[in-house]
């Protein structure tokens, strides 16, 4: 039996991740910590929520002394770490909260693992969950290697960028036992709708207006989130110690044309005339240090332990547009509230 942490996992990437572990692992017991802020929804998880090897426990990373209580309580043999402040236009907004939850609530999992462990770190894994921004932005050519530099250009970025050298400090300080992974733009079921495609599903649904920054040319890799969970069991179990792996969806589009794609699928699934979705798209002003292009090199992780994506993007978009129109109470229930205001705050689209 193996007691494993998994941090943020009441969001969207992390709910993907425990949902894996609790099904394909029954021998371990899983830890859930979220603090549910905006974007943890224990709905998430309400089918293994009743699970014997699914426990959640309610608490900030930023709290030293509740990480601490936690470690010594269940004695960890395991931390997957997602737990972050995620959007870059929140970064904007409020630069602090992404410093203090992605920077020093990392290094707080750090030290309590760290001591936690010091007896012996046979069998022990901290895996941290990073994302491609911290590379900063591409041209029209090459992709995101493991050994590119790191030059993040947003608050949300720098914030992962430091977390990262924190957890890469500690295995070469300490010899902590890590793995870090880099990821591309995830997409799918469970993403809260402050991100593109949730949002534009949501907008073109109620025939609202799409947002789209500047005039939609900056590129993205998409990777669909199940994809991601898969590769996290992978490199967790198989990964080397003090490695860094990238992961990516091979699946570059710009944003306008990704949206015209999700725009015909709306069309045909809502039953509306061809290009009725597209007359909602509208661009607005360019987002403050918005990254031209994002592109993976996953030729590591492929080569090494085996992985590849599953899914074409086409049939992942499909997939996702079907969870949300088939899950439309979930949907309700996130964009009432607090997130109306941010949204009408950020978009300015009143």
């Amino acid at each position: 039996m193996k007691t494993i942490l998994i941090t943020g996992g009441a969001g969207f990437i992390g709910s993907h991740v425990v949902d894996l572990f609790v099904e394909k692992y029954p021998n371990y017991q899983i830890v859930n910590l979220d603090a549910l802020t905006y974007a943890g929804n224990l709905e998430n998880l309400k089918h293994v929520a009743e699970k014997s090897n699914y426990i959640f426990e309610k608490e900030d990373i930023t709290n030293v002394d509740a990480i601490n209580r936690l470690f010594a309580k269940y004695q960890f043999d395991g931390v997957i770490h997602l737990a972050a402040e995620s959007h870059v236009d929140r970064s904007i907004l409020d630069p602090l909260s992404f410093v203090k939850t992605n920077v020093l609530g990392t290094v707080n999992l750090l030290h309590a693992a760290k001591e936690s462990w010091k007896s012996s770190f046979e069998g022990k894994r901290f895996y941290h969950i990073s994302t491609d921004e911290v590379y900063g932005s591409l041209s029209c050519e090459g992709k995101f290697k493991e050994t590119t530099s790191y030059d993040p250009r947003s608050p949300y970025s720098a914030s992962k960028a430091s977390s990262d050298h924190f957890v890469r400090a500690f295995y070469h300080t300490f010899h902590l036992p890590i793995v870090v992974s880099n990821c591309s733009n995830n997409y799918g079921a469970r993403q809260f709708p402050e991100k593109l495609i949730p949002l534009a599903i949501n907008n073109i649904k109620y025939n609202k207006p799409i947002p789209i920054y500047g005039k939609g040319a900056n590129v993205r890799d998409w990777l669909y989130v199940k994809d991601h969970a898969s590769a996290i069991d992978l490199i967790f179990h198989q990964g080397s110690d003090g490695e860094t792996y990238n992961i990516g969806g091979n699946n570059e589009w710009t944003n306008i044309d990704l949206i015209r794609l999700l725009c015909e699928i709306m069309d045909k699934k809502l039953g509306r005339s061809a290009g009725t979705s597209a007359r909602l798209i509208t661009f607005i002003t360019d987002r403050a240090g918005h990254d031209l292009r994002y592109a993976i090199d996953s030729s590591k992780l492929q080569q090494e332990l085996g992985w590849k994506p599953s899914l074409q993007f086409a049939e992942g978009l499909e997939k996702t547009v079907e969870w949300y129109l088939d899950n439309e109470v979930w949907m309700t229930n996130i964009t009432t509230g607090a997130y109306q205001q941010y949204y009408e705050k950020l978009y300015k689209l009143n």
